[in-house]
């Protein structure tokens, strides 16, 4: 498994006692398979998609990320394994206006200590495979709202993650541009072998992923076969 939640509890600060965001969750994701997180809101899915980022540290429990335990590691390390192993894909795109999508994958690259120059054929690359390299040059001003989305499933790409986080990609975009970008982190995660945890609302692309987990109260039900 390359993404294992091991009965995860988060609770945060609620008045003179404390909240349960998440109750004892525990969630597998295998290599190359997607698993859809759905729930109403306020229900502990983003909760669970900050914890498995290992942005949040719970209260107890494990998140093993590619066999690498979390709970032992530092800040500096934590940083280091969410930049090589982690990929995230945040509900909105957040581009740097400034930047081409190019160099959008290119400073990911640069944050990483690596010559942006050197990693512009990766980047290129990335953004072939997300049907973009004809628009490579424009900034985010010139793209559309879903090849946004795909700039920004490209960047987190970008230092080969084999874990994948997807928050919400679809809530911007109409019903057809919301599909296509379903069915490219589909592809993406067979082809690249990641460890894929897509939260959503929209249930009516649940057919595409592997497993479906829903979140009631902070309470993860047994994935079943979507």
């Amino acid at each position: 498994m390359t993404l294992e939640l091991d009965r995860i509890t988060l609770t945060y600060p609620d008045g003179d006692g404390r909240l349960t965001a998440l109750d004892e969750v525990s969630l597998s994701v295998p290599e190359g398979s997607i698993t859809a997180v759905v729930g109403p809101s306020g229900s502990g899915k983003s909760s669970l998609l900050a914890v498995a980022a290992t942005l949040i540290a719970p209260d107890s429990g494990r998140v093993v990320v590619d066999g690498v335990d979390t709970a032992g590691l530092g800040r500096a390390e934590l940083t280091a394994l969410r930049r090589h192993r982690i990929g995230i894909v945040f509900q909105q795109a957040n581009l740097l206006p400034s930047l081409t999508a190019a160099e959008q994958l290119q400073v990911m690259a640069h944050l990483d200590g690596r010559s942006p120059r050197a990693a512009l054929p990766r980047a290129l690359e990335l953004l072939d495979a997300v049907g973009l390299r004809d628009l490579a040059g424009r900034r985010p001003h010139q793209l559309s709202g879903g090849q946004r989305q795909r700039v920004n499933i490209a960047r987190a790409l970008m230092n080969d993650p084999t874990v994948l986080l997807v928050d919400e990609p679809t809530s911007a975009l109409d019903h057809e541009r919301g599909a296509a970008v379903l069915e490219l982190i589909t592809e993406l995660t067979h082809r690249r072998a990641t460890a894929t945890v897509l939260v959503t609302h929209d249930r009516t692309h649940l057919r595409a992923v592997d497993q479906v987990a829903e979140v009631h109260d902070g309470r993860l039900t047994v994935p079943t076969p979507a």
